[in-house]
């Protein structure tokens, strides 16, 4: 097949391998554009004393190409709780103190309880553990409630993600104004004692002032609202955003902290990193607390990168630490691939639009035909080529070996 679509990575790498890729991603190229098709890709060299080296190639990677990131936004908020919480200083205040939520005003809800926690208390590491294991989507709503909207986004754009902004609950539909109002939350020790209170808040940050133009924010030829078809574009200028970049150096600072600046490093300790990374690899039939029929959370349900969601066992020689979302037909993945048994590991994220009627809300997204088939064939693409690479030396796997039974 020839291809008219010119590379625009600088080097070509991934275009080139595209094209090389036995016919499974010449659909890819003809319609990358129409398909806002993103990838970024990291190749890992492990140098002496756990050091690495991280070379990065990119396909289409345009930060000012919006696309909906749907449920990896999940990600910097799971991070940012547990900053929070370090920054916070409060003896005894830690991801497992139990957290209550409260309600002020009628569009807020309360929760006191977490089924799912075998103490029936909900914590924050509970959360976390829910948002990164099965994309739960009430986790999430908690700890942007905890953490507020300024905070959320000012830490991000103090790091340099200023493109990024959170701003909104998932799954639940209030206004842009209610969006804006956070609710108090109590944190106690075991024996019901005060640790800390966060009032409501009502955040008074700006987005507005971002410099991208409203018309890139409408997309499609129509959407539904309620029982009814409106015949023009999805306005999603007030909906979340995370450009491919932002996504992927968020996950590269989570994976080697020390390859990023400084200033791109979340205030952190060994035992947080830790954690995000067991909770990013382990699967829903490993994990005892929270527990999970595994008839509906296979072991490779948020796992789209390699697997593209598939049903079956997955080879745990191979462990997958990432976070991806899908919505509005956008289907998105970042993900750490560390090959156990081969000794091979690589930095991958990548995004596709998958809405061939142009109509959002009405659920026919073409995830099954489009977005699993490139997230998986993308992966085994990349780790066939890293597993035919020759590496300067083997990864020490420090900080990312773990034993999921506990």
């Amino acid at each position: 097949m020839n291809h008219t679509l010119k590379p625009d990575t600088g080097d070509g790498m991934l275009y080139n391998l595209l094209v090389s890729g036995a016919g499974q991603f010449d659909s890819i190229l003809k319609h990358a554009a129409d398909w806002k098709v993103q990838i970024i890709c990291t190749q890992v060299d492990h140098l002496k004393k756990n050091k690495v080296k991280l070379t990065t190639h990119s396909f289409r990677n345009d930060p000012s190409e919006y696309f909906y990131p749907a449920s990896t936004v999940k990600l910097p908020i799971a991070i940012l709780a547990l900053q929070k919480l370090r920054e916070l200083k409060i003896p005894g205040l830690t991801m497992n103190s139990t957290m209550i939520t409260e309600a002020e005003g009628p569009v807020q809800t309360a929760v006191s309880t977490d089924p799912s926690a075998v103490n029936g208390k909900p914590t924050i590491a509970q959360y976390i553990r829910k948002i990164l294991l099965v994309s739960d989507n009430d986790a999430f709503n908690r700890l942007y409630e905890f953490l507020g909207q300024e905070y959320i986004n000012r830490n991000l754009h103090r790091m340099g993600y200023t493109d990024t902004r959170i701003i909104h609950r998932l799954s639940i539909f209030l206004s842009e104004k209610d969006n804006r109002h956070t609710n108090p939350v109590r944190f106690l020790d075991d024996s019901g004692k005060l640790l800390y209170y966060k009032p409501a808040e009502t955040s008074t940050w700006d987005y507005a002032q971002e410099k991208t133009p409203v018309a890139q924010y409408l997309m499609g030829k129509g959407f539904i609202r309620g029982d009814e078809l409106v015949n023009q574009p999805f306005d999603f200028s007030t909906k979340n955003r995370m450009p491919l970049g932002d996504l992927h150096a968020i996950l590269t600072s989570i994976i080697f902290p020390e390859s990023v600046p400084a200033k791109q490093r979340f205030h952190l300790q060994e035992e947080d990193y830790l954690f995000l990374r067991k909770c990013m690899s382990i699967l829903p039939r490993e994990s005892k607390s929270p527990a999970y029929d595994t008839t509906r959370y296979g072991d490779n349900i948020v796992k789209f990168i390699y697997y593209g969601a598939a049903s079956g066992n997955a080879d745990t020689t191979i462990r997958i630490f990432n976070k991806p979302g899908d919505a509005y037909g956008f289907m998105t993945d970042a993900a750490y691939v560390a090959d156990f048994k081969n000794k091979r590991d690589f930095l991958l994220s990548a995004t596709i639009y998958c809405n061939s009627d142009s109509i959002f809300n009405d659920d026919h997204y073409d995830y099954d035909a489009i977005g699993f088939p490139f997230m998986r064939n993308l992966g085994r693409l990349i780790h066939e080529k890293e597993i035919h690479r020759t590496p300067t030396r083997e990864p020490g796997w420090s900080g990312f070996l773990f034993n999921y039974k506990e």
